[in-house]
């Protein structure tokens, strides 16, 4: 249950964002505001979903119980980029500008893939 909610929570909060992305171009074209629905709807859902990534995130720490230093350097990494990865989508929300939204837009995907890399690095 723990590995599969990990995972059902970073596919849409990883996977969301990629989709989000790729869709934006599109809802730019559809008219005024429909980008700033969907990036509110999308927030409906990404949200908890982070939310339940740090919850189990957590919980498979405590269930590995792995005190070498190379698990503890490599969850250092994973750590900061899970801090990373919801400030930066914390920071892109609440821009005004453009340039501000592009820049904070691609730290919260790129941080977001780097936390599943190294999540996935983890584990093996």
């Amino acid at each position: 249950v723990r590995l599969f909610l990990h995972v059902v929570a970073a596919t849409v909060w990883v996977g969301g964002q990629i989709t989000l992305a790729a869709l934006v171009p599109a809802l730019r074209g559809a008219g005024e505001g429909v980008t700033r629905v969907a990036a509110r709807a999308f927030n409906r859902v990404a949200w908890p979903a982070f939310g339940v990534l740090v919850v189990t995130g957590v919980w498979n720490v405590i269930a590995v119980d792995d005190d070498s230093a190379a698990f503890q350097h490599t969850l250092m990494l994973k750590y900061v980029l899970v801090l990373a990865s919801g400030v930066t989508a914390y920071v892109h929300q609440r821009a005004t500008s453009r340039t501000t939204m592009a820049v904070f837009g691609a730290l919260t995907g790129l941080s977001a893939v780097g936390a599943l890399f190294v999540g996935v690095w983890l584990a093996q």
